[in-house]
């Protein structure tokens, strides 16, 4: 018998199940501020919540993104702002019992000369390990799903002097899950991991009244990468608008885009 496994990679911003039963504890972003030349210390705390034992490995891998849907997960180092060759991991393979928990330590140490300040980041994929166990029993193929976890590991060097820059890529209607909502395209051309808001601002065309302001939820953008963020449109009636988009950060900072906006029934 042959037995492949499917691998699902999950990157939420909170806490996750996987099918094998382990969860991270300590979140999916890990955040430090650091300074040339100096080490630092973090952890991701995991927990086997299975009745069953469960191996689980651990290793570095660089990471973008897009709002075009991809996401790219490529080798250490291939990417211009990766912190890979910063980082190490006190262990690449641990053994969790039934509803044991641990923490995997790792260690920053930022290399005295750099290219420049702002933010460098990788991930820490923390993948349960399936054993192969042949089944006679069973004819063809089996597949056993596994789901793993990427723990972004972001350091912001000399953040007073660096910035993001937001952009907006561009903006649609849609209807997804029987709502009506309108995705903008925001990209981070700046050199600073931040997490931006994007707020609308609805407009009578005929008399210029102010109609509502609706805003999506804020999530974390890395430089040189781009997110859609849907804003829920549901409670605008069907017509013709004028519209401000604002996509601000954590710091106020701002960009504004002025459109005119159609709501559809359909």
């Amino acid at each position: 018998m042959i037995k492949h496994t499917l691998f699902v990679l999950i990157f939420l911003l909170q806490f996750c199940f996987l099918q094998a039963g382990i969860v991270v504890l300590n979140g999916l972003s890990h955040t430090h501020k650091v300074q040339s030349g100096k080490v630092y210390r973090g952890k991701i705390s995991i927990e086997n919540t299975g009745k069953q034992p469960q191996n689980v490995k651990l290793f570095l891998q660089d990471f973008s993104y897009q709002s075009n849907g991809t996401i790219q997960y490529s080798a250490p180092d291939s990417n211009i702002r990766t912190n890979t060759s910063w980082l190490r991991i006190n262990t690449n393979l641990v053994h969790l019992k039934a509803k044991e928990k641990t923490e995997i330590l790792y260690e920053i140490t930022v290399p005295d000369k750099i290219s420049g300040p702002g933010s460098y980041w990788s991930v820490i994929i923390v993948e349960p390990v399936e054993e192969i166990k042949p089944d006679d029993q069973i004819q063809g193929v089996s597949i056993t799903s596994v789901i793993r976890y990427a723990v972004q590991i972001i350091t912001d060097l000399d953040s007073e002097k660096a910035k993001p820059d937001l952009k907006f890529e561009g903006i649609k209607m849609e209807k997804e899950n029987g709502k009506r909502l309108l995705n903008a395209a925001v990209a981070n051309t700046g050199n600073l991991y931040c997490k931006p808001t994007v707020t609308v601002e609805i407009y009578n065309k005929s008399d210029g009244q102010k109609i509502g302001t609706f805003s999506s939820q804020a999530m974390g953008l890395l430089p040189q990468t781009s997110k859609l963020f849907p804003i829920d449109l549901e409670k605008v009636a069907v017509g013709k608008y004028n519209a401000v988009l604002i996509a601000t950060d954590e710091d106020e900072n701002a960009f504004a885009l002025n459109v005119e906006l159609e709501v559809k029934d359909d």
